[in-house]
């Protein structure tokens, strides 16, 4: 079975999930992850997870791409659509690609 990743907004097969070359979270680590470990189907700390990611993206001035429903909905997508028993989702919010750089 092929693994499914959810990729700006786009559920897609793993193997062609990508990110913009300019993607802050790629270009300098500009970006928060968290590991949701699954066990038997199951999210665990799910609230937990949510609430240390809400905090580090506000510490990093990141806005929140979405509320815990929404995430909540997306990680059960993602259960469902990769068929997981065990073992973890991992996310990562990053700041994007804002535009041009200025280096002046």
């Amino acid at each position: 079975m092929s693994r499914v990743a959810y990729v700006n907004g786009v559920y897609q097969p793993h193997g062609q999930a990508v990110i913009h070359v300019e993607d802050r979270g790629f270009q300098f680590a500009d970006g928060v992850y968290e590991v949701v470990s699954v066990l038997g189907g199951k999210l665990l700390d799910f609230q937990g997870h949510m609430k240390r990611l809400a905090r580090s993206l506000g510490e990093l001035g990141i806005a929140n791409p979405h509320n815990e429903a929404t995430w909540l909905e997306l990680h059960r997508q993602l259960v469902a659509e990769n068929a997981l028993e065990d073992g973890m989702v991992y996310l990562q919010v990053t700041r994007g690609n804002p535009g041009d750089r200025d280096f002046a």
